[in-house]
C-alpha cells in the first residue's frame, strides 16, 4: 500500500481537530480553526458547539464558512444572537476555547494580528484584532494555530493583540484578566506546544511526522522549553483526510 500523502496544513487541521473536547464550547476565528471545529465535529467532538464572533453559537458546520459573520455560522444552531451577546458570555465564563491564528507569537503566547514594525510607522498593517483580544482575555483557554518559522516565533511580538501570558508569572492576573484563564496549546505546521506550568513560557509538546527537535529549535526565535520527552504527533489518518478533501472544504479553499 501506498504511503499517504498530505500537506503541512492539513496535518496542521487534523492535530489542531484533535484537541476538541465533545461537549466544550469553543470560540472560532476565521480560516484554518473553522476547518478544525468541522473535522472534531464530524470525529473527536460530535456535540461540539461552536461559537461565532458575530453571533452565530452551535451551528451545524455542514458547509465551510468563508468569514466569522456569514450565513453558515447561524445554520441550524442553538442561538442566533449578537456580537455584545457573544463577548458577554465569554466574560461570563461560558466559552471554554478559543481557537486564534496570527502573524507572530512569542513565548508567552502573546498573538499579534495588528501590525508588522512601529504601530504608527508599520511596515505592514494586519486585519487587526476583531474579536481575538475577546477571546484571549476572557476564553478559558486559547489555543493559537499557525505557519513556523522565525518571523512568526518572535522573542516580543511588535503587538499585543491578544494578550498570552504577557511578561510572565502573575502578569494576566495584574492586569485585571481573569484568575485561570491563559493560552493552551500552539498547533504549528512544526509540531504542537503547550506551557511550562511553572514559567509560563512555550514548551515543545510533540513533533509532527518527519520533523526532528532540533527543526523546532532552528525555526523559532526564542528559547524553547525542551522537556526530557518529546512525543510525537499521529499523521492524518485516511478518514481525516477523506472528510476535509470531499466534505469539508472540496473546493480547496484553504487546503
Amino acid at each position: 500500500m501506498s504511503e499517504q500523502v498530505y500537506s503541512k496544513t492539513e496535518l496542521m487541521i487534523c492535530v489542531a481537530a484533535r484537541l476538541f473536547e465533545d461537549g466544550a464550547t469553543a470560540f472560532i476565528g476565521t480560516g484554518i480553526p473553522m476547518l478544525a471545529a468541522m473535522l472534531a465535529s464530524k470525529t473527536v467532538a460530535p456535540n461540539l458547539v461552536p461559537v461565532f464572533e458575530f453571533g452565530g453559537m452551535g451551528a451545524i458546520l455542514e458547509a465551510l464558512p468563508r468569514a466569522v459573520g456569514e450565513a453558515r455560522t447561524f445554520h441550524k444552531g442553538l442561538q442566533a444572537a449578537g456580537i455584545c451577546d457573544i463577548m458577554e458570555t465569554s466574560q461570563r465564563g461560558f466559552i471554554d476555547y478559543g481557537f486564534l491564528g496570527g502573524a507572530q507569537i512569542d513565548a508567552y503566547g502573546n498573538l499579534n494580528s495588528t501590525v508588522i514594525g512601529e504601530h504608527d510607522h508599520p511596515k505592514a498593517r494586519l486585519p487587526g484584532s476583531g474579536g481575538a483580544n475577546d477571546v484571549g482575555s476572557h476564553c478559558w483557554h486559547t489555543i493559537a494555530v499557525m505557519q513556523h518559522d522565525r518571523r512568526r516565533f518572535v522573542p516580543k511580538v511588535d503587538f499585543v493583540t491578544t494578550p498570552g501570558y504577557l511578561s510572565g508569572p502573575g502578569a494576566r492576573d495584574a492586569a485585571g484578566l481573569p484568575k485561570g484563564t491563559g493560552p493552551l496549546y500552539v498547533v504549528s505546521t512544526l509540531a504542537l506546544m503547550d506551557y511550562e506550568p511553572e514559567s509560563k513560557r512555550m514548551r515543545l509538546k510533540a513533533t509532527h511526522p518527519g520533523v526532528s527537535v532540533q527543526d523546532v529549535v532552528d525555526n523559532t526565535g526564542f528559547e524553547l522549553v525542551i522537556p526530557e520527552t518529546v512525543q510525537a504527533n499521529a499523521p492524518p489518518s485516511a478518514q481525516e483526510l477523506r472528510l476535509l478533501r470531499e466534505e469539508i472544504d472540496p473546493d480547496r479553499f484553504y487546503i
